[in-house]
């Protein structure tokens, strides 16, 4: 739409000139004037039919693009709709998105934490694990077993006993492309 749109700005700049030229009259000298009270005929001051017809052509095409565009500034919101309905009709298919996901409830729904999926707000229900314990967590993995979060780097003893406290609440299912990369920040902020 803003390309379409500059073109067309451009073309009623560089008509612009056209439109104002007035032609030299034929057999006329410059700086003279060619009227019939100098000599000349009355043939030589009037304008071929053809250039008249040019100069209408040019006149229309400017009077055209001038109506185009005032459409289109009192129109915009309807130009911009009907531009972002070709994009969207001209776009080959719809993403594909998971609408579901069997094991949502290991999401912080309930007391079971899926370790490798879970957000790192899931861990506030558990006391002592958030932030700290849950941030080790969720920055860290993908794990193969819930005993592997006991293998962070770093991890000092006493996060380690508050993971062991709720290790039966912790669970390890296959990492998902949709949730494992919102473990840290998935944009929901109460």
């Amino acid at each position: 739409m803003a390309s379409s749109a500059l073109l067309l700005a451009l073309a009623c700049v560089l008509a612009q000139p056209v439109a104002c030229y007035v032609a030299p009259q034929h057999g006329a000298v410059a700086g003279r004037s060619s009227s019939p009270a100098l000599g000349h005929s009355a043939a030589h001051t009037e304008v071929p039919e053809e250039d008249a017809d040019g100069l209408v052509g040019v006149a229309a095409i400017s009077a055209s693009v001038g109506a185009l565009l005032g459409w289109l500034h009192t129109r915009r919101q309807q130009a911009a709709a009907g531009a972002a309905a070709t994009a969207v009709a001209m776009s080959p298919i719809a993403a594909t998105a998971m609408v579901e996901y069997s094991n949502v409830q290991y999401l912080g729904g309930t007391d079971q934490v899926d370790i490798n999926n879970a957000n790192v707000q899931a861990y506030r229900q558990f006391p002592g694990m958030y932030p700290t314990a849950a941030g080790q967590i969720a920055t860290h993995g993908p794990y193969k077993d819930v005993a592997d979060v006991y293998n962070i780097p770093g991890l000092k003893d006493d996060v380690k006993n508050i993971i062991k406290k709720y290790e039966k609440n912790l669970v390890c299912l296959p990492p998902s492309p949709a949730y494992f990369l919102d473990r840290i920040n998935n944009g929901m902020y109460r």
